[in-house]
């Protein structure tokens, strides 16, 4: 049961701050927030990383006459974006406390939104997994729209249609699947994908690609995310950042990683030059902007990048250090935009020009934001470092010269987390906050609670990578060990440095158009 209760009590808390006095309303939203987090403990307790498979499955019937049901189960790598997702609720409920526009609405679209990502991660079923991870865009898309800047309303379009449209062939692909197979349980599909030709194979993933591309997002697909950061309050962005990208990256590793490997190592090293120009790209922008705001928003397309090299490496390296840096991505932005928050809150501006000197004025404040810039540059001892060094380590083998681009991205995004805390911390304040120094007490008690559990993690997770590791070394090791396909390939898998031939490209396109018309009428 505690599965189907990490996915309703959230929801029930929701729905519970909307019903109570406004002035309830945020202790309503920080008890449900911080019980569901108390949900986790049995979780964490009850899981044995050593065994393979799917643990603490439930199952129920939902819509048996469709040969759909509603069942859960984990496996070390939905452990650990569990544990993110629900620390980081209570989080943000405590940063946006200030918040008086609607503020009951606003604590259920987190509470709301938290136990849909939390649905996405325990679902074993297709059309439940579609479900959650649909309607999660939701709350986020209420947050942007009913509580972001000035460009609100065009940031929130943006983000929903670009993340909706690639779903709808993710949905194609998965009825398609779930009939051929007789099963929507998507942990059965393997012996049947396996079997298909390779054709059909790279159809399907690139349909169930163009949902996940989007939401990691991936090059050149990535368009939205910073719109949609500047415009959404700050707890959206922590929860964007933190979590949400995360669930692109987590549908690779469920569907496309196990589901089709000879389509994995076809067009696994063309994704792996997406994700390195990503990583260069990205940090190249960054390093321009002077919305702090929106700099933060392209170093998580930056990370993100290595996490597509990583997830196409083919290696336990590599898959290991995606995993690590999912994880400690989620801390480190959250921190980040936590960070950002504060200023904003004071100040109500986010240009570089209008702000320096805060280490004198904030010195906990100084502090935070630099623990946390030291983990996203990578320093050797924080989160950050490990698992860029085991993602770039394990995509070396794979694909040396994308590794090698994706390393200099690694170099500028120090060099512009360094300007970005040398203009805040340490230059000369500028004269807007020279005449607002009165409006800038150093970081509260409330705020404190927010990022001591974050700046906890940065070292621990630095020096004892292993606790988050030991969760999904069991889902890694059988990722890598792929077994044999059941039927010989059509076209054989390529490596580095060879060439996709045009024949193969059209005829990888060829069975779309058998999928519509299999399914049930």
């Amino acid at each position: 049961m505690i599965l189907s209760t990490l996915i309703l009590a959230p929801i029930a808390a929701a729905l519970l701050t909307l019903a109570v006095p406004k002035t309830w309303g945020k202790p309503v939203a920080l008890v449900g927030a911080l019980a569901t987090l108390a949900l986790c403990m049995p979780l964490w307790q009850g899981f044995n990383p050593a065994q393979s498979g799917l643990q603490l499955a439930e199952s129920y019937n939902w819509l048996p006459a469709l040969g759909v049901n509603f069942t859960l189960g984990i496996d070390g790598i939905a452990v650990g974006l569990l544990l993110l997702n629900n620390l980081l609720t209570p989080l943000v409920v405590l940063a946006a406390w200030r918040e008086d526009r609607n503020p009951r609405a606003f604590m259920a679209c987190l509470l709301g939104l938290a136990g849909l990502v939390n649905g996405v991660f325990v679902a074993t079923d297709f059309i439940l997994f579609y479900v959650f991870f649909e309607a999660s865009l939701i709350p986020l898309y209420l947050l942007i729209g009913l509580w972001g800047g000035q460009n609100r309303v065009y940031a929130a379009l943006k983000f929903f249609l670009y993340t909706f449209a690639g779903s709808v062939l993710m949905l194609v692909a998965g009825l398609y699947l779930g009939t051929q197979a007789g099963t929507f349980n998507f942990s059965q599909w393997v012996s049947f994908t396996h079997g298909l030709p390779v054709a059909l194979q790279v159809t399907l993933f690139l349909a169930f690609l163009a949902a996940f591309a989007v939401k990691i997002p991936m090059w050149p697909v990535h368009t939205w995310l910073p719109d949609a950061h500047v415009q959404a309050p700050t707890a959206g962005s922590v929860i964007l950042a933190g979590v949400l990208l995360k669930l692109g990256a987590y549908g690779l590793l469920r569907f496309n990683l196990p589901l089709f490997p000879e389509a994995t190592a076809l067009l696994g090293p063309y994704l792996m030059w997406a994700g390195a120009i990503a990583v260069v790209y990205a940090a190249l922008v960054a390093w321009v902007q002077t919305d702090i705001k929106k700099l933060i928003a392209y170093s998580s397309v930056s990370h993100m990048g290595i996490v597509t090299m990583g997830l196409f490496s083919g290696t336990e390296e590599g898959l290991h250090g995606a995993l690590l840096i999912m994880l400690n991505h989620g801390i480190v932005s959250a921190g980040l935009f936590l960070i950002i928050g504060v200023i904003y809150e004071r100040l109500h501006t986010r240009e570089m020009q209008n702000l320096g000197g805060l280490a004198a004025l904030m010195p906990g404040y100084a502090f935070a934001l630099v623990v946390l810039m030291l983990a996203a540059v990578a320093l050797p001892g924080t989160n950050g470092f490990v698992g860029e060094f085991l993602g770039l380590a394990g995509s070396f083998p794979a694909s040396p010269w994308a590794t090698a681009l994706a390393t200099t991205g690694v170099i500028f995004g120090a060099v512009y987390m360094l300007i970005f805390t040398r203009a805040i911390l340490f230059q000369s304040p500028s004269r807007f906050v020279a005449e607002h120094r009165d409006q800038l007490p150093d970081l509260s008690l409330r705020e404190w609670v927010v990022f001591l559990p974050l700046l906890a993690l940065v070292p621990l997770l630095g020096v004892k990578p292993h606790l988050a590791m030991d969760l999904w070394r069991e889902p890694v090791a059988a990722l890598v060990a792929q077994p044999a396909p059941a039927t010989p390939p059509v076209v054989e898998p390529i490596t580095t440095g060879t060439a996709v031939s045009v024949t193969q490209v059209i005829s990888a396109t060829m069975p779309i158009a058998t999928v519509s018309a299999s399914l049930p009428q």
